[in-house]
């Protein structure tokens, strides 16, 4: 039965508040067209529950009253329950509750408040969830890493740990994180550990699958958004979105469009440059849904969002917001994506064929005024690094359930192109250098599977396995030197978990987990190339999931992961970056999250993380000063704490949140490491709603804190000294938003 809930709330965006945790009974089928009313009537025929509508798009699922029921007194009345819908995961490739899964997962919605915001990015999902932590270096520029799988600060060549799918096709391969912006975004799905049992080489870390809102085939819907923001020692931002609902044949057809702009102001001064960092940045999509009838589904979508951002947001003293004078670096971050979906349910068995292509373009410019001498161009001027990366992933799979028994299958191709050109440009003539050119072709073809058997009504076990065929190819260029390499691997990656329900709303489970990352041609520190083998990450962990009243959760996990032949990109002493196998590391971590409403109108969130990362095998070479691995803080620890209440005709809510990340450091290499971290965010926001408009205010970083949150910035001017991102000042935004 909640099963059966979820895939309606999911299929007609409504909200079900219960209770307490919903038994476990099997469903009739809910075929053909109906109203919302009709299909709950037929969901809940066969228990003791029934559906009370509570709201527009609200229900409230209650035991079915007995037939000569005593008055209660208003003290004995049960207190109010929150509205909470059932959450359902669907990055394990089919529908499935997030209180039944047998993994560490996260899921992080949106409400009214943000749900517009052109400002949302990354950034806002790592400060909601344990595990994921990322570099500073500026929107688009930035690498992700979860539950401390990092292998280097620097954008090299190395394929992701972590891979970003957007609704069922991966958009990026090896690519820096595209800060997707989050707006009209229903949810975004955080799958933590090694998942190559479902989605192949690369998966080290993790899944960040962002889920988009679905056309609504009986409704037309308007929704604009505008803010405006101010940044201390900055200057001033605006930025706005609209999405528009719009059917195009009733109940058959509809198209949902979203766009949005956004003017990030900068708040470093390089010389006389007052706040040279500044973003903008701008996004369109569209989705068309088709309904054809006989329970099939089509979805069509497109999608880009292009990122420019006038200089880098790094300096030369901890703590400041300004630096000396320097060529100014630019940054150009640009995705385009098509896909196409269809899907199908036959009897018992769900079908779905995918396909999804992306072309993602990054610029990057250096100031190459001090240490590039040794390339030999006469008054270097500055670096300019531009890298073009092609994704195609094409996935056809099919699931259901028999019994007690739930299956999945299907079949995968993935492809990905990249190519890299790094030149060297003079300040006093037309000459220029080529100091590296890559170009990398990868396919994946796999066929995966998993199974899941219920041993009892509180016993399941799941195991599940990838076999895959994967090919690269390479090409690497210098002055003076060509290498090219290919290789072919096969394998096969399982992953299998039993997880024990002792009633409902709580579940613990153990899990292992597995994913390799293809080898690839590098140079050593002589230059001479060389062939890597691939990495191979094994992780068990353990879970403990519990729905606590009035809607609360409570999620705890431990995880063990062993990480054989890492593959690191390294900082050479002339700027480039090249890959070493680092050696095996182990990592060891704690996760803790409650989310819980202390009453009707107060609610608490709050969360820790412990990571210990280490390299236990050094093959770089030499002696290690510190063996952590890079970037990872060794804890976080994050509150938040929110108040509803009345204020005249609108229902307005204040939030206040406090983030902690613990001590890192930026890499393996003695003469390039730098302590980071140690720093406090915070943030504080109002949102008040009356009728069809909210409106809201924040100040983000109201503590005022500068501290070091990435000590990284230019690869040609590392050496000549410490480099320091501060946290962004102080800042104040404020929004409108509304509906038509």
């Amino acid at each position: 039965m909640p099963e059966a809930l979820a895939r309606l709330s999911r299929e007609t965006d409504i909200s079900f508040g219960t209770d307490g945790a919903l038994p476990i009974i099997r469903t009739p089928q809910i075929r053909g067209r109906m109203t919302v009313d009709e299909a709950l009537a037929r969901i809940l025929s066969r228990s003791d529950y029934v559906a009370r509508r509570v709201g527009t798009t609200a229900w409230r699922i209650e035991r079915r009253p007995p037939r000569a029921a005593k008055l209660r007194t208003a003290s004995s009345l049960p207190p109010p329950v929150s509205e909470v819908a059932p959450i359902v995961v669907t990055g394990v490739k089919r529908e499935q509750l997030l209180a039944d899964l047998p993994m560490a997962a996260s899921v992080v919605d949106f409400d009214r408040a943000h749900r517009f915001d052109p400002g949302i990015g990354t950034h806002w999902i790592s400060e909601q969830t344990e595990g994921l932590a990322l570099t500073n270096q500026g929107p688009g520029r930035n690498r992700m890493f979860l539950r401390g799988v990092a292998d280097s600060p620097f954008d090299g060549d190395s394929q992701s740990t972590v891979a970003v799918v957007f609704d069922d096709s991966r958009l990026t391969y090896s690519a820096p994180d595209p800060d997707i912006r989050l707006v009209d975004i229903a949810r975004v799905e955080l799958l933590k550990g090694p998942q190559g049992s479902l989605y192949g080489t690369g998966t080290l870390g993790g899944i960040y699958h962002i889920v988009t809102r679905r056309p609504e085939l009986d409704e037309t819907s308007v929704t604009a958004s505008s803010s405006g923001e101010a940044v201390g020692n900055g200057g001033l931002g605006y930025s706005g979105s609209m999405v528009a609902n719009l059917p195009v044949i009733h109940d058959r057809a509809g198209v949902r469009l979203v766009g949005y702009y956004s003017s990030e102001p900068g708040w470093i001064d390089t010389g006389t440059r007052k706040d040279s960092n500044e973003t903008r940045l701008s996004g369109l999509r569209g989705r068309l849904r088709i309904e054809p009838g006989d329970g099939w589904l089509v979805d069509l979508t497109a999608f880009g969002q292009w990122i420019n951002s006038r200089d880098s947001q790094y300096v030369y003293r901890d703590g400041a917001y300004s630096r000396p004078t320097q060529r100014p670096e630019p940054h150009d971050n640009d995705i385009s994506f098509l896909s196409a979906r269809v899907a199908k349910h036959v009897g018992d068995v769900d079908i779905v064929l995918s396909t999804g292509m992306t072309w993602h373009q990054v610029k990057d410019k250096f100031d190459a005024t001090q240490g590039a001498v040794s390339f030999g161009l006469l008054d270097p001027s500055w670096l300019s690094d531009d890298r073009l990366y092609h994704t195609w992933d094409s996935e056809a799979r099919f699931s259901g359930s028999i019994k007690s028994i739930d299956w999945l299958i299907g079949l995968s191709h993935l492809y990905a192109s990249q190519s890299r050109d790094k030149t060297l440009f003079s300040a006093t003539s037309a000459a220029s250098l080529l100091v590296d050119v890559q170009d990398r072709t990868t396919s994946d073809t796999g066929l995966f599977g998993n199974i899941g058997l219920r041993l009892s009504n509180k016993l399941k076990i799941e195991i599940g396995g990838r076999l895959f065929h994967s090919v690269v190819k390479q090409s690497d260029e210098t002055p003076g030197q060509i290498a090219r390499d290919e290789r072919q691997r096969d394998g096969f990656t399982p992953s299998t978990s039993i997880s024990w329900e002792p009633q409902a709303g709580r579940l613990f489970y153990i899990r292992y987990g597995s994913a390799i990352r293809q080898g690839v041609l590098s140079t050593d520190s002589q230059g001479r190339p060389q062939a890597l083998k691939g990495d191979e990450l094994k992780t068990v962990e353990g879970g403990w999931r519990e729905h606590l009243l009035s809607g609360g959760q409570l999620d705890v996990g431990i995880y063990y992961s062993t990480w054989k032949s890492l593959q690191s990109d390294m900082l050479r002493p002339d700027g480039l970056i090249s890959t070493e196998t680092a050696g095996n590391a182990r990592i060891l971590g704690f996760e803790a999250s409650l989310n819980q409403p202390i009453s009707p109108r107060w609610k608490l969130e709050a969360g820790a993380s412990f990571t210990q990362a280490d390299l236990v095998r050094n093959n770089l070479g030499f002696a290690l000063d510190d063996r952590r691995l890079p970037v990872v803080p060794e804890f976080t620890l994050r509150s938040a704490l929110a108040y509803t209440f009345t204020l005249g005709p609108a229902t307005t809510t204040i939030r206040a949140k406090l983030r902690y990340l613990g001590p890192m450091h930026l890499s393996f290499d003695p003469t390039l490491d730098r302590p980071m971290g140690n720093l406090l965010e915070s943030r504080l926001e109002a949102n008040a709603v009356w009728r069809s408009y909210s409106f809201s205010i924040g100040i983000d970083n109201f503590l005022n804190r500068a501290s070091d949150s990435f000590a990284f910035g230019n690869p040609l001017r590392f050496s000549s000294g410490p480099q320091f991102t501060p946290q962004r000042p102080l800042q104040i935004s404020f929004g409108l938003t509304a509906n038509f």
